[in-house]
């Protein structure tokens, strides 16, 4: 496919990403404000500072970008920063982690002259991109105007990496556009290689700099010093059909007892009041947090249904399941857990973090089962055995302290592809 078919069939799918906005804001209503950014329209005034602009597509990137955007404003105070999301809750994660620290926006939809409007309002002297969001015609804009653009912590699992070949020259075309890329491990430059992608360094992984919410830590841990000695599992970012799978197999191994809270935290919004439902229809106590109800003696499931607590979630854990991994989603983050010591259960899908999981594993900070009644037979002997949670957790700790150092390496490599433009400005 050339640049040119896909520009055309991109305006021809423009009526049903608009209907598409507009369905999901019945539950989340953030898809219905602001629409306007998405086809290069701001309000209010540009900042006249020169601007860097990082884009994270949602709540996972924009926690992995949190240490590399407080580096930038570090390292460059006379700039201002740009982060654009494309979703509504990576759009809310931003407000909470960062406020008024950069300016949040929608990323504009990929058509020549809505990107046009998007850089000539804000002009930015670099674009960073985190992850793997590879657009053809924001990055072929970038390059035709001069502004040096950087795959910030870059991961392609072998499933992605067939998808872009299927593309042809134009996934290649917009490889070739990244001025540097920063891949978090070896498997993945190879494949970014393979790609024609120049000028890969392998940097590791910005979430091992992610600093947890200190309040929220200290929230979560009064919180479980209230609990009466109870011990907590953390079914952490499920995904659609993982809850029922995960509480059919918990109930199998009597997890579920008066001894023991259950904390469930869907991954996504839009699915809490669903995922109530199906715990109020199995008989379960519940208490939801959105409601600002504390799990009392009774209460055998607390619902964690807010957004930007996961730190007070893994304070409460004495053990975690990571979700996203039950069925092929390709697993949550992991890394988060492994920080605070936790020790992690993970099922049979993480290609979305291969290398982390690898290394869990390996270090004994996680364990990866076949199938949700596996890791329910898992989570349920590991909450007998306090010594066994002790070891894992400080692995766990060793692990994330041993791979830190990602923002810096980084760092080095935005200086580079930036060259002296910002440092004149």
């Amino acid at each position: 496919m050339n640049r040119g078919l896909y520009t055309l069939l991109l305006h021809l799918a423009m009526p049903y990403a608009v209907a598409r906005l507009w369905w999901r804001g019945r539950r989340e209503p953030g898809y219905r404000r602001h629409i306007g950014e998405r086809f290069g329209r701001y309000a209010g005034a540009r900042d006249s500072r020169p601007l860097l602009w990082l884009h994270a597509v949602s709540v996972g990137e924009v926690r992995g970008a949190a240490p590399l955007v407080r580096a930038l404003r570090s390292a460059y105070p006379q700039h201002a920063v740009l982060l654009t999301c494309t979703t509504a809750a990576g759009r809310e994660t931003a407000q909470q982690l960062l406020g008024e620290a950069v300016r949040i926006a929608y990323f504009p939809y990929d058509l020549p002259w809505v990107v046009a409007r998007f850089l000539d309002y804000f002009r930015p002297q670099m674009a960073l991109v985190m992850e793997t969001e590879v657009w053809p015609n924001v990055l072929a804009a970038c390059r035709a105007r001069g502004v040096p653009a950087v795959l910030a912590n870059a991961r392609l699992s072998e499933k992605s990496a067939r998808g872009y070949r299927r593309l042809g020259a134009l996934a290649r075309s917009a490889f070739a556009c990244f001025r540097a890329i920063c891949a978090q491990d070896s498997e993945s430059a190879k494949r970014l290689r393979a790609l024609g992608a120049d000028n890969v360094t392998i940097t590791g992984n910005l979430k091992f700099d992610a600093e947890p919410d200190g309040a929220k830590l200290a929230e979560g841990r009064a919180l479980k010093a209230s609990l009466g000695g109870r011990r907590v599992l953390l079914l952490a970012s499920t995904r659609d059909g993982e809850e029922k799978l995960l509480l059919d197999a918990l109930g199998m191994f009597g997890t579920l007892s008066a001894d023991t809270l259950l904390v469930l935290v869907p991954r996504h919004p839009q699915r809490f009041d669903e995922v109530a439902a199906l715990v109020a229809g199995r008989g379960l106590a519940l208490a939801r947090r959105s409601r600002g109800e504390a799990p009392a003696a009774a209460t055998a499931l607390y619902l964690g249904d807010t957004m930007g607590e996961m730190a007070l979630y893994y304070a409460l854990a004495d053990v975690a399941i990571i979700g996203g991994s039950f069925a092929p989603f390709g697993a949550q983050n992991l890394i988060e857990a492994c920080a605070l010591g936790v020790p992690v259960v993970i099922g049979p899908s993480s290609f979305n973090f291969p290398e982390v999981t690898r290394l869990a594993c390996a270090e004994g900070a996680a364990l990866q089962l076949r199938d949700a009644a596996e890791a329910a037979s898992a989570a349920s002997g590991l909450l007998a055995d306090e010594a066994r949670r002790a070891a894992m957790g400080e692995a766990g700790v060793r692990l994330c302290a041993a791979h830190r150092g990602a923002t810096a390496r980084h760092l080095e490599v935005i200086r580079e592809a930036l060259g002296e433009t910002a440092q004149r400005a």
